[in-house]
């Protein structure tokens, strides 16, 4: 550097940067076959290669030659007379040329043509600013309102004068187009009277299995629940606690308290967990966890490390964060896993159809959701029989009947040896749908079906008489599966649906013990980001797993959940 400065070289920096490139590039192999040791002992023949770079380095600081300052005669502002730099009260100055649309199109001919004309003013503008010496005050104010009015008349006029009309937009909404959807509209119009709603007459859309076999990785796989998380550590902020007073101590006495918290001498007390609890509590309500499961995870986290001796260099928001982060995958880890597979090929064994019964509330996804399950049964190579019980929704049947009319063209009998892969039970509307179940599972057992899944009408979990007919419908046909199907977007409701769920299901079942709810199906997960706390009220509130986990709206968009996956969004700022 020093160097540098005294002599002034440009190309020092460039000379130590090609020097660097050379020698790297030159004895690279030497370096990876000898290691360090060679380095040491070994010697290089660069002597030629530098002389050559350091020439090149010269030739190319004297090519760019410094740039010389113009003098004053050279400038623009030696051009310039006085009399131009004298400025008259009201003078306007000079207008610039206003032909400014057609810069880059001009063409020599209307550069000919402007260069006279700014001759032309050039030379009237002496004489103009002359005139404007000679009058008097009240006569430029007089001629300043006239040129004023003036050019607001022919602004006005402008503005009068409409371009050319454009085409007219055309009026009203087009329809959306949805990329897995059918362009044809007119097979969704289903206003026709002369149809009368019934199913023959119903003109059947076109559908195209391509669209659904191309996202397709691997037939037959559920795959886990993904999410990206940072795994960079992020700084930790130590929270102290405000309730301590702060009392002035000397500059030694600090330091050995300081040191003495970081070696991991000390125990944690219920006060300096209260802080970061509190914080912790927070962040899980903004996750859409239910505010009463925040406050009851961080009790539990605060008795497991209340007494507790922290590590060494820990800070007390660390060590929360990772017992809250244990306590989350270990909710999310029931005892009991539903393995749908292992007791579908279980009850083939027994030469009976597995049946699962689906239920929720309103709009929560249910058929779309037993859709997507059928699918994934059809890939592993199961029957499916879906029961279309829910006669209340208008349209409830009608929509069953389009996905298996969607799985057959997927799945043709011919590809399985002409075994229909699914099928629909369906006995119209107003009909009751513990009956209809009950038909649709002999139904099954008599064709040879290996799985059924019922579908059953959304509710509300208020509704005494409804919650009546669920709990009828599973105690009669007593399925080997009842799906609670809720959507992620819950927050403190997902808590108060399934414990009225599971309520209403052991007040009304005749059995001495009742048929609750056995697992979890979660919904709309793509919708929501890392707001995941859904998840973890409804498995803190049953104990029970969520076995799949809807995220998108094709067959495919099924998957199954990944705790540390769910447990990362949560924790993640």
């Amino acid at each position: 550097v020093g160097f540098q400065k005294i002599l002034t070289l440009t190309y020092v920096d460039k000379l130590i940067d090609d020097v660097h490139k050379e020698f790297r590039d030159k004895y690279r192999n030497e370096f990876q076959q000898k290691g360090t040791l060679g380095l040491l002992n070994g010697t290089f023949d660069f002597k030629d290669d530098f002389m050559r770079l350091l020439r090149d380095a010269e030739e190319s600081s004297k090519v760019r030659a410094p740039t010389v300052m113009k003098t004053f005669e050279q400038s623009l502002k030696s051009q310039k007379t006085v009399k131009c730099m004298i400025e008259t009260r009201g003078e306007k100055p000079k207008e610039k040329v206003k032909n400014k649309k057609n810069k880059g199109s001009k063409k020599e001919g209307t550069e000919a043509v402007a260069a006279p004309g700014k001759a032309s003013a050039g030379d009237k503008q002496p004489s103009a600013a002359g005139d404007r010496e000679e009058l008097t005050k009240d006569e430029i104010l007089q001629k300043n309102r006239e040129e004023f009015f003036k050019r607001h008349m022919k602004a006005g006029e402008k503005s009068s004068k409409s371009p050319k009309p454009e085409a007219q937009k055309e009026k009203g909404k087009k329809p959306r187009v949805w990329d897995l959807g059918n362009s044809n509209a007119k097979v969704l119009d289903y206003s026709n009277s002369a149809t009368n709603g019934s199913a023959e007459a119903c003109p059947v859309e076109e559908f195209d299995p391509d669209t659904v076999r191309k996202s397709r990785v691997t037939p037959g796989r559920l795959y886990d629940l993904e999410y990206e998380s940072d795994d960079e550590a992020e700084e930790e902020k130590v929270i102290q606690n405000p309730s301590k007073p702060s009392a002035k101590k000397g500059g030694l006495g600090g330091m050995f308290g300081m040191l003495k918290g970081l070696v991991g001498s000390k125990s944690l007390t219920r006060e300096d967990m209260d802080p970061v609890l509190e914080k912790m509590k927070d962040h899980l309500i903004a996750k859409n966890v239910a505010a009463e499961i925040a406050v009851q995870l961080c009790e539990s986290v605060a008795k497991k490390l209340e007494g507790k001796v922290m590590g060494t260099f820990t800070t007390v928001t660390s060590t929360v964060k990772q017992a809250l982060q244990e306590a989350l995958v270990q909710i999310l880890q029931p005892q009991r896993r539903v393995d749908v597979l292992r007791d579908v090929m279980d009850a083939q064994r027994h030469r009976r159809p597995y049946v699962v019964t689906f239920c929720g509330v309103n709009g929560v996804g249910k058929s779309t959701n037993l859709a997507k399950i059928s699918f994934w049964l059809i890939e592993n190579g199961f029957s499916v029989l879906i029961a279309a019980c829910d006669t209340f929704r208008a349209g409830a049947v009608e929509q069953l009947r389009t996905h298996t009319r969607r799985l057959n063209a997927l799945h043709p009998p011919e590809s399985h040896g002409g075994r229909t892969m699914v099928q629909l039970y369906e006995k119209g509307y107003g009909k009751d749908a513990a009956g209809i179940a009950m038909e649709a599972i002999s139904y099954a057992r008599n064709q040879g079906f290996d799985v059924v899944l019922v579908d059953t009408a959304g509710r509300m979990q208020d509704n005494a008489p409804l919650m009546t007919a669920l709990a009828k419908l599973i105690a009669v046909n007593a399925p080997d599966l009842v799906l609670f199907v809720g959507e992620a977007l819950v927050g403190n409701e997902a808590v108060d649906q399934l414990v009225k769920f599971n309520k209403a299901l052991a007040d009304h079942s005749m059995a001495q013990t009742p048929r609750l709810i056995d697992g979890i199906v979660l919904t709309k997960f793509d919708t929501i980001d890392d707001k995941v706390g859904a998840a973890i009220s409804m498995t803190y509130i049953t104990s029970k797993p969520i076995v799949f986990v809807g995220t998108g709206q094709t067959y495919c968009d099924l998957r199954s959940l990944n705790a540390k996956a769910v447990v990362a969004a949560l924790m993640k700022a």
